[in-house]
């Protein structure tokens, strides 16, 4: 199995390569390892994100692509999907088939048609529009509802933080 995931990792990294979406920049972390990629995720436009470069590890399973990959951001992100260490949590990166809290279909899980593409950009989604009612930090969630300037204001300070500026 891990010999069709390496085909299809070198086929995602090689297209990822020549049309790289707007603001994400991602391979494996080295040739040797396909299996352990890092990408930099610019945050995106008119959003409290934008400016920022936040870099992320993606760690893909040897029977990729029928299990989904891991990813997490190696930098502070205080964002309602986003756990105190950095794991990401949006359903394209869960396990395919029925959510058994119901609260996800089946066809916003994983599955092997999805890509790191795919993955990426809707992290980067995620970064503009996050979902509050289910949050991996409910810290954050509670204060995007409640005080999205006090929340905008700490994003702007994770942003200048990535950029090595100064925290105001």
């Amino acid at each position: 199995m891990a010999g069709t995931a390496l085909r299809r990792l070198m086929a995602e990294y090689r297209e990822l390569t020549l049309n790289p979406p707007d603001g994400i920049l991602a391979g494996p972390t080295n040739e040797e390892n396909f299996f352990e990629w890092e990408a930099l995720i610019t945050g995106p436009d008119d959003t409290c994100f934008e400016g920022g470069v936040f870099p992320a590890k993606i760690i893909l399973p040897s029977d990729y692509p029928l299990s989904p990959p891991k990813m997490q951001f190696l930098c502070d992100m205080f964002h309602p999907n986003i756990y105190a260490d950095g794991r990401v949590c949006i359903s394209i990166l869960h396990a395919p088939g029925d959510d058994p809290l119901g609260y996800e279909s089946s066809e916003e899980r994983w599955s092997p048609v999805q890509s790191i593409e795919k993955i990426l950009l809707s992290v980067v989604s995620m970064l503009a529009e996050p979902n509050d009612e289910s949050s991996a930090n409910v810290d954050a969630a509670k204060m995007w509802r409640e005080d999205r300037e006090q929340f905008n204001r700490r994003a702007q300070a994770t942003v200048r933080k990535t950029l090595g500026l100064p925290v105001e």
